[in-house]
């Protein structure tokens, strides 16, 4: 198949292709001397620049650029890569994967970090690399001895990973009226409100001492017998979590018809508790 430039592509190609998909019809095609089923791909000697200056040496890509590359060793006997670059160095991370097309094992896929200075107080960035080459059988075995060449062609997929902290940061457009506070309770009140149950009964917050004035109430004596009347009292229009104004504390009592008649009393102090329950 005759390859093709990025101009002779249909519109809205996108190239997405799969680890087995870049091992057997762009890597080995390249190291056979084959034409691949499409020119986008170039030839760059990556190591040769920092990862932000790669996007430019190609013409195809916008979140991930693709590479054929050669390897160097680090010394001359050695089978260690040399991964230094003009600011910094790639740095592997995890084990290699294996790489299968049916039940045949034809690569292996590694993966690296772009870290800036000199190893090991390098900072770490957040350029990625995956490194793809082809399993040992598939290599030129013709090459001199001493050299400093360990593969000819290896293909390399290049991106820039998304700050997290940005993508997990809600969007104010999205929730106007929501403040998310992070910082830590500033007392130890906050910091006992912080493990206040979803569901919990009044009793546990007694005993927790959530409600003190309510214990307190209930404690000193205070508690006014009348209060179970007007709970228990039939619904007369009159709210019993309602504070009473001064003079207009009402009493009901029951006559011989068996109708419920209303009689201006005495002002009756109602405690407050009922009503901080009722809140609740």
């Amino acid at each position: 198949m005759e390859g093709r430039s990025c101009s002779e592509l249909p519109p809205g190609f996108r190239f997405h292709p799969t680890d087995e998909e870049l091992i057997v019809y762009y890597l080995c095609n390249q190291a056979t001397s084959k034409p691949c089923p499409a020119s986008i791909i170039p030839e760059v000697d990556i190591y040769k620049f920092d990862p932000w200056e790669l996007p430019d040496k190609t013409d195809f890509g916008e979140n991930e650029w693709y590479f054929f590359s050669p390897r160097e060793r680090k010394y001359p006997n050695g089978v260690r890569p040399n991964r230094a670059t003009v600011s910094g160095y790639w740095k592997a991370t995890g084990t290699d994967r294996a790489i299968h097309s049916g039940s045949k094992h034809i690569g292996l896929k590694k993966s690296l970090v772009f870290y800036k200075g000199k190893p090991p107080k390098g900072i770490k960035t957040n350029w990625i690399m995956h490194e793809y080459r082809l399993v040992e059988s598939k290599r030129e075995s013709s090459r001199q001895i001493g050299s400093m060449r360990l593969d000819d062609w290896v293909l390399y997929r290049i991106y820039k990973k998304k700050h997290m902290a940005k993508a997990l940061e809600p969007k104010e457009e999205q929730y106007p009226n929501v403040q998310i506070n992070l910082s830590p309770p500033n007392n130890e009140a906050e910091q006992e409100m912080m493990k206040l149950p979803r569901t919990c009964s009044l009793t546990y917050l007694l005993d927790m001492n959530y409600l003190g004035p309510i214990s307190q109430i209930l404690n000193d004596g205070s508690y006014n017998s009348s209060l179970d009347f007007q709970i228990n009292t039939p619904n007369l229009g009159l709210d019993p979590f309602t504070r009473p104004q001064l003079g207009e504390m009402t009493n009901h009592y029951a006559t011989d018809s068996g109708k419920y008649q209303v009689k201006q009393s005495s002002t009756i102090h109602q405690p407050m508790f009922l009503k901080q329950v009722h809140d609740l």
